[in-house]
């Protein structure tokens, strides 16, 4: 059992500390502050490489897979950018990729994923219902059929990056839940234009992540084409969650590079700030062991990732370790980012310490893209063969 690293995967590692050094915390929290999308941090990103690095030489990749994407966004985070890098990466390697690549047509992958790697076009994916949430199944966005394309109605919810993006990956049902013998039949993905008529989106004001916007999205007649039909229609629930899994270990690995990141922040601090003497406030075991016990929860997050990235680029059964690894991981940015803020006192408040950013944004961590607790509903039932109980 090897847990090194290859000279290769030391050098995307390095290459995407450099990158990320060079929009560092201030870059972030303005961006924050401003409601910006980070444009630059995301062009540089891609010029370098690391959008593609798990897509095939053939559209502009490096043909590695979704352990160098883990760790190219723990070290971004970790680098300045904290848990908000991993949406970009999830909206664009991951929806638009992932998809694309396994699942679109040979048109689509050489029209697309050269320009995904490049950053010429920005992917957002539209699946979350308000009727609906996690219960995936229940979507009543509809795609009715119309000469050989469809007709998209419906709503969506808390979509992330809608304003710039080009290509909305949605998902919708092409069979009414009530005329299917199982509730994950019916179910089709489409990549179509985010500017297109009758699709309008609406931002959502939010406590933190603002840098990508989060919307509501209404589709009223939308067009669909039939060259747009990602998978197979009617048939694309498995498919789907080729995506959804990748999103998981992409989630944990920005978690845990924001966790160091709070950490190294609220480490800093403590090992100068002194009160009552000359002895700094770091050297206390209050201080000392929370700190301690994020980072024993961020290393065993760490390592169940990349076992779940190493699972996902062998071809096999990843769901549980990604589960468990975005579980500890969300559980250990919490962790983090609160006590790195409450051992800088007030300081910890202002936006110049920088962690009161990480902070508001650590809790999306928690209940997205899967609440704690349907990850706990998850491991009973697979890994413990409990009943199901709901």
């Amino acid at each position: 059992m090897d847990f090194g690293l290859t000279d290769e995967q030391r050098m995307i590692q390095d290459t995407a500390q450099r990158v990320g050094s060079k929009f560092g915390v201030d870059y972030w929290r303005d961006k924050d502050a401003a409601h910006a999308f980070p444009a630059e941090a995301w062009q540089a990103i891609c010029d370098a490489g690391l959008c593609g690095v798990a897509l095939p030489e053939a559209y502009g990749g490096s043909a590695l897979g979704m352990t160098e994407v883990a760790l190219v966004v723990e070290e971004i985070a970790a680098s300045g950018a904290g848990s908000t890098i991993g949406q970009l990466f999830i909206c664009n390697p991951c929806f638009g990729g992932v998809a694309i690549l396994k699942h679109g047509t040979e048109a689509m992958r050489a029209e697309l994923l050269p320009k995904l790697v490049s950053g010429q076009v920005k992917f957002c994916m539209a699946l979350t219902e308000p009727d609906a949430g996690i219960n995936t199944t229940s979507i009543t966005t509809f795609a009715r059929k119309d000469d050989d394309g469809w007709r998209l109605n419906g709503r969506k919810i808390w979509i992330t990056a809608v304003p710039d993006s080009d290509k909305m990956l949605v998902i919708a049902r092409t069979q009414r839940l009530e005329d299917v013998e199982r509730k994950t039949l019916g179910i089709s993905l489409f990549m179509i234009d985010v500017r297109r008529t009758g699709l309008t989106h609406f931002p959502i004001d939010k406590a933190g992540t603002h840098t990508l916007t989060s919307s509501n999205v209404y589709f009223d007649e939308v067009r669909v084409e039939s060259g747009e039909l990602i998978g197979t229609e009617h048939k694309a629930w498995v498919e789907l969650w080729d995506v959804l899994n990748t999103e998981r270990l992409i989630t944990t690995a920005a978690a845990i590079g924001s966790a160091r990141l709070a950490l190294k922040l609220g480490v800093d601090y403590v090992k100068q700030r002194k009160v009552f003497g000359n002895t700094p406030v770091g050297a206390y075991q209050a201080i000392q062991h929370p700190f301690a016990e994020a980072y024993a929860m961020l290393s065993c997050a760490r390592q169940m990732n990349l076992k779940a990235a190493w699972l996902c680029d062998s071809g096999l059964a990843y769901a549980s370790e990604a589960n468990i690894a975005k579980f500890i991981g969300a559980r250990a940015l919490a962790q983090a980012t609160e006590r790195a803020m409450h051992s800088m006192g007030g300081m910890g408040y202002a936006r110049e310490s920088h962690v009161e950013r990480l902070w508001r944004d650590a809790y999306l961590t928690q209940v997205a893209p899967i609440p704690e607790e349907m990850i706990l509903n998850f491991i009973a039932q697979q890994d413990l063969d409990l009943p199901r109980s709901y």
